[in-house]
């Protein structure tokens, strides 16, 4: 009886409910292009503060981390534009969360060679240990990453399914900069020290 009564009043026409209005907002056409142009420089600000900060705690090993940072960036553009992807606020945040895990990367990487350092090994023999230790914590961390963001692109739909993406892809590029990269530019910038006697770490 009551779902038939509500049911007529829903064909009769609109409810007799009061309905005060709380708030009104008036959306231009303008509105997606000042997100997107809010969301760019959100990435530089963090970006600049992060590439300071590295550059500032961890020395020559930050100053290789934040190349290796500006490769990651410029890599998963290029591969996004190769797509003909669309930038969007998600793909902003995807871009975003691939940053700060690709300086994850580094800052386990840092920490490992700092631990092998006080342990007494010898300035080589830190770089290699550091990056050993450090590349099952970093792959376990991207993996896990990786399922989500298969998930995600699994389930999702729309601005979900274009977070996932760009985060997919980041991952991916990152694991590469974070790992190949910065050990490469490291063994280029001290592997030429014959009596390496420290670490600027």
């Amino acid at each position: 009886k009551g779902a038939s009564d509500l049911a007529l009043m829903l064909r009769s026409g609109s409810l007799a409910a009061p309905v005060d209005i709380v708030q009104e907002r008036v959306i231009g056409s303008t509105l997606g292009a000042d997100n997107i142009r809010k969301g760019v420089t959100a990435v530089i600000v963090g970006l600049a503060l992060v590439v300071v900060f590295v550059a500032i705690y961890y020395k020559v090993f930050g100053l290789i981390a934040n190349v290796a940072l500006l490769m990651n960036l410029i890599l998963l553009v290029a591969i996004l534009s190769i797509f003909q992807a669309t930038l969007t606020l998600p793909g902003i945040a995807g871009i975003v969360l691939t940053l700060g895990m690709a300086i994850d990367a580094n800052v386990l990487i840092c920490e490992r060679i700092r631990e092998e350092t006080r342990n007494g090994v010898t300035p080589f023999a830190a770089i290699r240990g550091g990056y050993e230790k450090a590349w099952a914590t970093i792959l376990d961390a991207n993996v896990t990453h990786l399922i989500a963001a298969f998930g995600l692109m699994t389930f999702g739909s729309g601005p979900i399914r274009g977070f996932a993406i760009t985060l997919a892809i980041g991952i991916i590029t990152s694991m590469f900069t974070s790992v190949t990269g910065t050990h490469s530019l490291v063994a280029l910038v001290f592997g030429r020290s014959a009596k390496l006697k420290s670490l600027p770490v």
